[in-house]
């Protein structure tokens, strides 16, 4: 196995900030693992971009225990990397690195980068520019799941076809692009029953009451829209007669959504107690993690990729609820350590228009990211019996506790990833030395076919349509055969759906709507009785039936449409 020189930057590996994202959580809880169990050796090697980042790494690697000399190179001498023999990025972008490493040689050293969120425009970028950069065979971009993989492919598949087109290029050279999860440290979530039941006393919530957490950010436009969440709440609050805690421990980014969370859970989960948590303080996070029955998350939202937080509640031993989606789809196993939640998404080809608003600057990135998960929608009828067979059966709830609590140990403890990164990082070694006594072979097509071609370039590739290159995240794609029907009577869910278009949090993205008219008239054709799409459709306009058609899934995401 081989190790690689870090590159260091402080801010990529720490949670001091004000804001706990995904990205920086992921960095620090990589770099204690790293520290704790990559291979020792002479040295530790570190790329940094200041002499203070340097220090600050020796610092940590002493903190973990560390006894080997800390050797840190910048790009003043970044010919020692050709001694570290591989370089990890918390981050895709090599590209760069790439071109900086050419001035020494493209062979000296191995580069290897990872993804997190791939849907920003940089994030994009980075990826598409692989095509076209000097990367070789013996770098790699790990991706965190097989659904970002597919991403990524489909990312690179449209910017070969760009090239293709416009250059006749046919050669291509490309990183490997493995599937390695991120970790987490199981024994952070080993709790004493003294530690649950003072969570417990803290919740206010006696052996009667069920206690659902939801951890991480709040955010219903980039994260995860909670209006399912709440409505399957109140009805399993109503039908099981127990008291339902829900306790959201994360944090909002500005008031304007905190007060849309409160406001949507007062209209629609009127029986179920909310208590909100400062998620960026440890102490909170314990209380959560001790004091809970059960895990929901119902990630609808394309930046996300892996998503840590099932894996931390597997530790804790809690079943989870969560949607088949992006990474959860590898790290959830349907009932066994839970209920994988089928969803919904538009079919490729019906959402192009939003990534061409971003593109051009008409919508921010949240805005883009919330329009898209607007379409996304989750199986009301396969959620409510997930928490109705958890809510009623003790028992379950500690199966599939135990089942997670092992799943995570053995798959997901960083003790046991590691292993993994340092054999990706000798198995690109062993490449890059093998092209050297081969001299420098370069030529490979891409590891592997994307599952879906384009049958024509996209006119930029880093900008897809979010249901072209997020098409592997649903369960399933809303088409013109897909099945709809109605979940209440239709004068019930008009009111409904006047009641919930109040709320800011559906309110926000009313721009990409269809009209009122529109809407009225899908749902005077639609009725309890199952119908395909395109029966819904018949008394709109030719040249509206994509934009009305996609809004299919968002009536199914607001509960008023059923699909199967």
């Amino acid at each position: 196995m081989s190790k690689a020189a870090i590159f260091y930057h402080p801010e990529a590996f720490s949670t001091d900030g004000p804001k706990l994202m995904g990205r920086n959580a992921a960095g620090e809880s990589f770099l204690r693992g790293y520290f704790s169990y990559a291979a020792e050796s002479d040295f530790i090697y570190a790329q940094v971009i200041a002499q203070s980042h340097a220090d600050h790494f020796d610092q940590k690697a002493k903190e973990h225990g560390r006894k080997e000399q800390i050797k840190a190179f910048s790009k003043h001498n970044l010919g020692l990397a050709e001694q570290a023999q591989v370089v990890y990025h918390p981050g895709p972008g090599i590209s760069e690195h790439a071109y900086q490493r050419r001035l020494f040689g493209d062979d000296k050293w191995s580069l290897c980068g990872i993804t997190h969120t791939t849907s920003s425009a940089g994030a994009m970028d980075s990826i598409a520019s692989l095509i076209t950069a000097p990367v070789q065979p013996w770098d790699g971009l790990i991706c965190t799941s097989n659904a970002v993989r597919h991403n990524v492919q489909t990312v690179l598949q449209a910017q070969a076809d760009d090239m293709q087109q416009r250059l006749g290029a046919t050669k291509l050279v490309l990183p490997k692009i493995p599937v390695i999860p991120l970790g987490i440290h199981t024994q952070d979530f080993d709790y004493t029953e003294s530690q649950r039941a003072s969570a417990r006393e803290h919740l206010d919530a006696d052996s009667e009451t069920l206690v659902v957490v939801y951890m991480g950010r709040l955010s219903f436009h980039a994260k995860a829209h909670p209006l399912a969440m709440y409505q399957v709440l109140q009805k399993a609050s109503v039908d099981s007669g127990k008291q339902v805690v829900l306790v959201e421990c994360g944090w909002h980014a500005n008031d304007h959504i905190r007060d849309a969370f409160a406001d949507a859970a007062k209209l629609v989960a009127p029986n179920v107690r909310v208590v909100s948590l400062d998620g960026r303080e440890e102490a909170n996070r314990t209380t959560a993690w001790a004091g809970a029955d059960v895990f929901c998350s119902l990630s609808d939202n394309i930046q996300e990729t892996f998503g840590i937080t099932p894996i931390e509640a597997m530790a804790a031993g809690i079943p989870v609820v969560v949607t088949d989606w992006d990474g959860y789809k590898d790290t959830v196993r349907h009932e066994v350590d839970g209920f994988r939640v089928p969803t919904l998404a538009p079919a490729p080809g019906l959402l192009g228009d939003l990534s061409y608003r971003h593109a051009l600057g008409i919508d921010t990135y949240d805005m883009y990211c919330g329009h898209s998960s607007s379409f996304v929608a989750v199986d009301a009828d396969a959620l409510a019996a997930s928490f109705t067979a958890l809510f009623s059966s003790s028992s379950l709830r500690q199966k599939m506790g135990d089942a997670g609590r092992e799943r995570a140990r053995t798959d997901y403890d960083w003790k046991t990833i590691i292993g993994s990164y340092e054999a990706f990082w000798s198995e690109l070694n062993d490449t890059r030395l093998a092209a050297q006594s081969e001299r420098r072979k370069t030529t490979e097509a891409l590891n592997k076919q994307p599952a879906q071609k384009q049958s024509k370039p996209e006119c930029w590739p880093a900008r897809l349509d979010p249901s072209v290159g997020f098409s592997s995240y649903p369960t399933s794609q809303l088409t013109v055969n897909t099945s709809l029907s109605l979940l209440l009577p239709l004068d019930e869910a008009r009111r409904l759906l006047a009641e919930l278009k109040t709320l800011r949090m559906v309110d926000y993205a009313k721009l990409v709507f269809p009209t009122d008219e529109e809407i009225n008239q899908v749902l005077s054709v639609a009725s309890e009785t199952p119908k395909p799409a395109s029966e819904l459709l018949v008394n709109i306009d030719p040249a509206r039936k994509p934009y009305v058609l996609r809004s299919l899934a968002w009536l199914a995401k607001m509960g008023i449409l059923s699909f199967s």
